[in-house]
C-alpha cells in the first residue's frame, strides 16, 4: 500500500460557457500536481478567487459543467478498494461508493447544507447507513448516538429540525455526518466560516481530534492562515489557479519563499508588533485573460523582465518545500 492517499498529475480546468452567441473560457485550474499523505491535515491557502473550491470540486468528483476538465489525474489509494482509483473517469455508481464510506466532503457553508424539513437523524439514513453494515435501523440508530456521544453531542437532537440547533450545533453534526463512515480522506472546505472565534476553536480541535483517532487525511480549505498554524501538518498556497508554494507548515511560516507566501505570512498580526500593514497592491488577475508569464509578476515587488514571459516550474528547494519562482527566497 503506497504512503500517499491521493495523487494529483498536472490537472488543468476551465469554466467553459456561452451566453448570447459569446464564449468564454476562464482557466481556473492551472497545472496542478500534488500528493496527500496517509494521516495528516494538508491545508490549501489563498485568496478569494486563487481556485480553492474549485480544485476540492475536481478532487471529490462534484464538478459539474460549466466546469470542465482539460488534462490531469486524480488517483486514491483507499485501503479497501481497488477499483475507482481516478475520480475524473469514475462512473456515477463507482462515485456514490465510495463518497462518505471512503471519501468525505463538508461542504462550504456546511450549516446551511442540511435538509431543513428532515430531521437530523434522516439525515444519518440518507448519508451513512448504506455504508456501516448494519441491517437493522434501531441498531445503526444507536451506533449513531453512541458517535455523537464522542462528539458530546446528545442523542435528543437526532429528533431536531437543523432550525433548532444553534450553528456550532450544526457545525458538529455535519462534521459527525462526515466521519462517522470512518472514511480514508475527509475534505473540509472553510469549515470555520460563520462561527465565533470561540466555535471556531472547538471546531478546530474536533476535526484535529478525530483525525488523531481515525489516521485518515484531512484536505483543509480555508484562506486564514492562523487555522492553518494551529492545525495543519503541510500547506499548499494558491494564487490564480496554481500551486506557487507547497511544504510543512513550519517551513511555510518560518521560510516563506514566494513573495505572495511572503505577503500572506507578513500580514498576520503579531503580539508586540504595531508595525504597519500595508496590503498587497493590485489585483488579482483576470482568469479569462491572464497575464502572461507567472500570474503574479504585476504585483509581484521583484518582478524582472522573464517572470513576464515564462511561467517557472514548481522545483524542489528543501525537504518537502517545493516553490514556483525565479527568485524565491528573496527579500
Amino acid at each position: 500500500m503506497s504512503q500517499n492517499v491521493l495523487s494529483v498529475e498536472q490537472l488543468n480546468a476551465v469554466y467553459r460557457t456561452e451566453l448570447y452567441g459569446i464564449k468564454r473560457e476562464v482557466k481556473v485550474i492551472n497545472d496542478i500536481s500534488l500528493t496527500l499523505k496517509r494521516d495528516e491535515v494538508f491545508g490549501i491557502a489563498g485568496e478569494s478567487g486563487s481556485g480553492k473550491t474549485t480544485l476540492i470540486k475536481l478532487l471529490s468528483g462534484t464538478h459539474r459543467a460549466p466546469l470542465t476538465v482539460l488534462g490531469g489525474k486524480v488517483s486514491y489509494d483507499f485501503e479497501d478498494r481497488d477499483a475507482c482509483t481516478d475520480v475524473l473517469n469514475c462512473s456515477r455508481a463507482d462515485l456514490d461508493s465510495i463518497r462518505w464510506k471512503n471519501l468525505s466532503y463538508v461542504m462550504q457553508g456546511s450549516m446551511n447544507v442540511l435538509n431543513p424539513v428532515r430531521k437530523i437523524h434522516k439525515s444519518f439514513i440518507d448519508f451513512a447507513y448504506r455504508h456501516m453494515d448494519i441491517p437493522d435501523k434501531d441498531d445503526f440508530r444507536e451506533a449513531v448516538v453512541t458517535y455523537l456521544a464522542k462528539l458530546r453531542l446528545p442523542a435528543e437532537i437526532l429528533n431536531s429540525y437543523p432550525h433548532e440547533l444553534s450553528g456550532g450545533m450544526r457545525q458538529r453534526v455535519i462534521i459527525a455526518l462526515a466521519t462517522i463512515c470512518n472514511p480514508d480522506v475527509i475534505v473540509a472546505d472553510e469549515p470555520t466560516t460563520a462561527l465565533d472565534v470561540v466555535v471556531q476553536r472547538e471546531t478546530l480541535n474536533l476535526i484535529r481530534e478525530i483525525q488523531g483517532q481515525q489516521k485518515n487525511t484531512v484536505l483543509l480549505i480555508t484562506h486564514d492562515m492562523a487555522v492553518h498554524a494551529n492545525i495543519a501538518d503541510r500547506i499548499g498556497i494558491m494564487y490564480a489557479g496554481r500551486l506557487v508554494e507547497e511544504g510543512k507548515t513550519r517551513d511555510i511560516f518560518y521560510n516563506p519563499s514566494h513573495p505572495y507566501t511572503q505577503h500572506l505570512i507578513g500580514s498576520l498580526p503579531r503580539i508586540g508588533d504595531s508595525s504597519h500593514k500595508e496590503g498587497l497592491k493590485g489585483n488579482p488577475p483576470n482568469l479569462a485573460s491572464p497575464p502572461t508569464g507567472c500570474p503574479f509578476h504585476p504585483r509581484c515587488p521583484r518582478a524582472k523582465k522573464e517572470c513576464s514571459e515564462r511561467n517557472p516550474a514548481m522545483e524542489m528547494i528543501g525537504d518537502e518545500h517545493r516553490v514556483a519562482c525565479y527568485y524565491h527566497g528573496a527579500k
